[in-house]
């Protein structure tokens, strides 16, 4: 058992215990680093132009724009996605399995909104293949069956996480810190704002990430959805954005 208290801002909020293996919540803590080399860092889906626009201009209005977007994009889209290609990673080497893959790889790629959108997930989730191939623990069928898709990133990260063996809400919460954190910077960045700053809304984010990953984790098939139009509406404005940071 693992024991861990966790303080924000100073303050000490709770412990947690937790059952997980000690080697599987590194795996987890790696996958949700910024260092790991996928791009993640390179973009700010919608975010830069949401400032450009003025809808974003303070620490405020970018922690309200980054809660709105965990809770109305990433926990009804994407975490969805990975919360149920986990368990169909389990059973990859049967036709059901291999189907159940191709239908959600397929869903991540139809429900991008913009070229931007569609080229982050194709790249980050080239970008982390190789990263398994080189780390050498995925299954070799695994590997052959997201070359031939090709794959997203989600439906990716669904298959590294599960080799880490830990519990499907812990895979989730490392998935969602992981978003969090390159979009905080992303934040920081572009805004722009300091280091105090960014601390204080990745503390809220952190905060809210457990409600987005319980919503994941529930919502059946026909309830995953991505309509999200105001990230929408900045996304393909920021591909045409006369000055930008980040990638489109």
């Amino acid at each position: 058992m693992i024991t861990i208290t966790i303080t924000i801002m100073g303050t000490r909020t709770a412990t947690v215990r937790m059952h997980t293996d000690i080697s599987s919540l590194l795996q987890l803590i790696w996958l949700a680093s910024p260092a790991l080399p996928i791009g993640g860092f390179s973009y700010s889906e919608g975010l830069e132009s949401a400032i450009e626009h003025g809808w974003v201009h303070d620490e405020a209005s970018a922690a309200d724009w980054l809660a709105d977007q965990l809770h109305l994009s990433q926990a009804r889209g994407d975490m969805a996605v990975v919360a149920q290609a986990l368990s169909a990673w389990t059973q990859h080497d049967t036709h059901e399995g291999t189907a159940r893959l191709h239908e959600l790889n397929t869903w991540v790629l139809t429900t991008r909104e913009s070229f931007e959108m569609r080229l982050q997930t194709e790249q980050m989730g080239r970008s982390l293949l190789d990263w398994l191939r080189n780390q050498g623990t995925a299954p070799a069928s695994a590997l052959t069956l997201c070359t031939q898709l090709p794959p997203t990133y989600p439906l990716v990260m669904a298959l590294a996480l599960s080799l880490a063996k830990a519990p499907a809400d812990q895979a989730l919460q490392a998935f969602a810190f992981g978003w969090a954190e390159n979009m905080t910077q992303a934040a920081i960045k572009s805004v722009p704002l300091g280091q105090s700053s960014g601390q204080r809304i990745l503390a809220r984010l952190a905060q809210e990430i457990p409600q987005a990953v319980a919503h994941a984790m529930q919502l059946p098939n026909d309830e995953r959805q991505a309509f999200c139009p105001m990230l929408a509406i900045a996304s393909a404005r920021h591909e045409t954005q006369y000055s930008r940071l980040f990638r489109s």
